[in-house]
């Protein structure tokens, strides 16, 4: 399945890979939390047109994790329970704490959206679930972060 988006409205932000299944992302950001953001925003492109999701209704996210990898599977998975039981769509994410001790990472966001409107918001795929498959997370030489990931539809 092929997700490659058009125009640049994402360029810098994320990337679709190739797989032939599900949804291979690639998420880009200047620091972790600009990544986990944009991470977030890929998921919620994947399932509908972002764009089109008004961010009027505010929420807080907090999830907390025992490594890196846990809290980015952790963040992606609260913010898919949170609209799949919510009825809510997110196109707009801002992590406004970042805690890492000896033994666990925690943060806290901001993320704004609106309920689903079938009228207004096209359904792309269903997201079934993130995945520790293939997931990496990189610190790049110029201090750049990479997150990659698999989401199952």
């Amino acid at each position: 399945m092929n997700f490659n988006m058009s125009g640049k409205q994402f360029e810098g932000k994320f990337e679709f890979l190739e797989h032939t299944a599900d949804v291979y992302v690639r998420a880009y950001g200047v620091s972790m939390c600009e990544a986990y953001e944009n991470a977030a925003l890929a998921m919620f492109e994947t399932i509908t047109k972002t764009g089109k999701v008004v961010a009027h209704e505010e929420e807080i996210v907090t999830v907390e994790a025992e490594d890196i990898y846990a809290l980015l599977y952790s963040w992606l998975e609260a913010l898919l329970v949170n609209s799949e039981t919510k009825g809510m769509l997110y196109s707009k994410f801002q992590i406004t704490d970042w805690v890492e001790t000896a033994d666990s990472f925690k943060i806290t966001a901001r993320v704004w959206g609106e309920k689903f409107q079938p009228k207004k918001h096209l359904q792309k795929v269903a997201v079934k679930a993130v995945t520790y498959h293939r997931m990496v997370v990189m610190h790049e030489k110029e201090g750049n972060v990479v997150l990659e990931f698999i989401l199952d539809i």
